[in-house]
């Protein structure tokens, strides 16, 4: 790996550590203005950045380098989440974050030779859909698993995991959630394709490498 390379891959992973974790925090701050406090958290506008960084690694490093940023920043966002949110925030997060961007990496790269547009907006579209289901029935979830009489919370409490399940309505809170973060994968893909313009030279250097 080139000087370029590490010091691109210290920016992917420096930015995907900082909106894991600031979105992990936010997500649990309801957003209440003009009455909306139902619908969004603060998280919703932060989290959806990080398809847009994952994109980008994908374009700059192919798969297996975006998938390096994913699992390394999956591990700091964690751990830190554990730190600075909560243990079921973390463990939601960390299941719908891993799940959701190898599926993103996937869906992307079997796109990448198409319009330069696609692959973002199609990836990001399902993936986020993926990860938002995952996310937030983990995260809010306070009733009985299907089958069981236990809740999330019990089975963590049993496990030696502190939990109070955290009572938002989480239903109306992922079609919300998910709304922005379509919203917002159309709008990035105006910074991607600006970033896509700077990274030029290095990915026509990695081509004929």
């Amino acid at each position: 790996m080139t000087a370029l390379d590490r010091r691109d891959f210290g920016i992917a992973l420096a930015a995907m550590t900082v909106v894991v974790l600031s979105s992990n925090i936010l997500v649990q701050y309801p957003f209440h203005a003009w009455g909306l406090q139902d619908y969004f958290t603060w998280g919703a506008f932060t989290y959806p950045f990080s398809f847009l960084v994952t994109e980008l690694a994908n374009r700059r490093f192919g798969p297996k380098g975006a998938r390096r940023v994913v699992y390394v920043g999956f591990v700091l966002a964690v751990v830190l989440s554990v730190i600075l949110a909560t243990p079921r925030i973390a463990i939601a997060s960390g299941t719908a974050f891993l799940t959701a961007q190898l599926l993103d990496i996937s869906i992307f790269s079997r796109l990448r030779d198409r319009a330069w547009w696609l692959p973002p907006f199609a990836s990001s579209t399902i993936s986020a859909a993926v990860d938002t289901m995952l996310f937030f029935s983990i995260a809010f979830y306070c009733g009985a698993i299907p089958g069981t009489e236990l809740t999330i919370s019990a089975v963590l409490n049993q496990a030696g995991i502190a939990d109070e399940c955290i009572a938002l309505p989480w239903v109306t809170l992922a079609l919300a959630d998910y709304g922005v973060k379509l919203t917002l994968s159309a709008v990035s893909i105006i910074p991607y394709g600006a970033m896509l313009r700077v990274m030029r030279p290095a990915l026509i250097q990695r081509s004929a490498a």
